[in-house]
């Protein structure tokens, strides 16, 4: 079960340590490579959590993965995990760790959802755009398509979000229809 609180803790000594020992920007792109793992292997992540397999073969498992792509400190904190038994956290801690390095440096993650992939130069125009309007220096955007939204787009940033979908659209003319108070009632 996931436990922010706890997430928060690791992800706060782990930036503490790496700011202390100059290694902030290396930890910070082994996070994002181990947060791009966890995202893109569903399996990695069951292997994590599951209580049937050992901690000396998950500890295995997660060397395997990161030899050589991420520094001694954060192997050193992968291992840390597995001796403390919270290496079915790693995914949530992995992500706060990104989440806090974003507030240190004051990036703003924008997550663009639309029904069809978009241009860069239209991802430019989003990004120069949230840029102006919101008043925000740094914008990292990260796009996602999904088909249900039929057309238009979702966009969320700092716990804001504009929808503006034809599926939204389409929804709200079906709860018009169904609310109609001309239509009489037969049943």
């Amino acid at each position: 079960m996931p436990n922010p609180r706890l997430a928060a803790r690791y992800a706060k000594s782990l930036i503490d340590l790496a700011t202390e020992k100059d290694q902030l920007e290396k930890v910070y792109a082994d996070m994002q490579y181990m947060q791009a793992v966890c995202k893109g292997s569903r399996e990695f992540v069951n292997l994590l959590r599951s209580p049937i397999i050992k901690a000396d073969k998950k500890d295995a498992v997660i060397s395997a993965v990161t030899n050589g792509k991420v520094s001694e400190l954060t192997n050193a904190f992968n291992k840390l995990l597995v001796a403390k038994g919270r290496e079915n956290d790693l995914p949530e801690i992995v992500n706060e760790v990104v989440a806090q390095y974003n507030e240190i440096k004051g990036i703003h993650q924008v997550k663009l959802t639309t029904a069809n992939p978009v241009s860069d130069a239209l991802k430019n125009e989003i990004v120069a755009k949230v840029k102006s309007e919101a008043g925000l220096e740094n914008v990292e955007l990260e796009t996602k398509t999904n088909e249900s939204l039929i057309g238009g787009f979702l966009l969320e940033f700092n716990n804001n979000l504009v929808d503006a979908s034809i599926a939204k659209d389409l929804r709200e003319v079906k709860k018009q229809f169904e609310q109609n108070v001309y239509v009489q009632h037969i049943r």
